[in-house]
């Protein structure tokens, strides 16, 4: 019953994500008007709001105009809702449910929004920020210990990914504002597995587009992404893949 719910939740939580995505993405208000299709103008009714059915009993169009629904629909809801799934299988009912959810959901919104316009929206960080800080104050508050783990992981995600934008000119201000956030929620062991599977998931994509010539040469290619893929990969299975390097040696 608990994971029925969990799934529920996830994916009515999803079909909020594809809200956030699309319109933060053009600079509009997430709450006004209402949901409405972007061609015709039709508002949304509960029946075509429903997650992922919708999309399926509507064959993937408008009900009103029959314009193609983007496949980003289904997927965002389909994929919040197994995160959240996998983070309480993880952390059980705890405050770290409730914590990581809120991560997960953050990096989706910020991961698509950068894959699809190359920018890292102020209102995604502002609230980002304010959330892991909010979180590290609750973790104060119950263990009476000031989280400088979750300190020190900000500052280290924040200086890292500051000194190769300085230095290189190779990655966007977005990713530091990305990495900051990481670091405060995962701590320094997760921002350096968050860190280091982004820059080799970002690597072997960079590496297959190079190879086959998907796109030119000096093609802008998003970094965020890898850094929201990385920091959902570090939550979930960050320390037993530290615990897995460290026996190589």
């Amino acid at each position: 019953m608990d994971i029925f719910l969990v799934v529920i939740f996830g994916l009515v939580i999803g079909s909020f994500l594809n809200v956030c995505i699309c319109r933060i993405a053009n600079e509009e208000s997430i709450a006004f008007p209402p949901s409405h299709c972007t061609n015709c103008g039709y508002e949304l009714k509960a029946k075509d709001l429903i997650p992922v059915l919708s999309y399926i009993f509507l064959g993937g169009k408008c009900r009103s105009c029959k314009e193609k629904i983007s496949i980003q629909y289904p997927i965002v809801e389909i994929l919040n809702a197994i995160l959240y799934i996998a983070i309480y299988l993880k952390f059980g009912f705890t405050l770290n449910l409730f914590k990581f959810c809120l991560f997960a959901s953050l990096l989706i919104v910020i991961g698509f929004i950068d894959f699809k316009t190359k920018y890292v929206y102020n209102s995604t960080v502002v609230f980002g920020v304010v959330s892991g800080i909010l979180f590290a104050v609750l973790e104060w508050m119950e263990t009476k210990s000031i989280p400088w783990n979750y300190i020190a992981g900000a500052f280290i995600g924040f200086g890292i990914i500051y000194l190769i934008v300085i230095l290189t000119r190779g990655m966007g201000e977005g990713d530091i504002d990305i990495a900051l956030i990481c670091g405060l929620f995962l701590g320094i062991k997760g921002i350096l597995v968050t860190l280091f599977l982004a820059i080799i998931l970002g690597g072997i994509v960079a590496t297959i587009i190079l190879i086959f010539k998907l796109k030119e040469r000096k093609a802008e290619i998003a970094f965020g992404p890898y850094l929201a893929i990385g920091g959902i990969i570090a939550c979930l299975y960050g320390s037993r893949l530290i615990d897995i390097y460290l026996g190589l040696f």
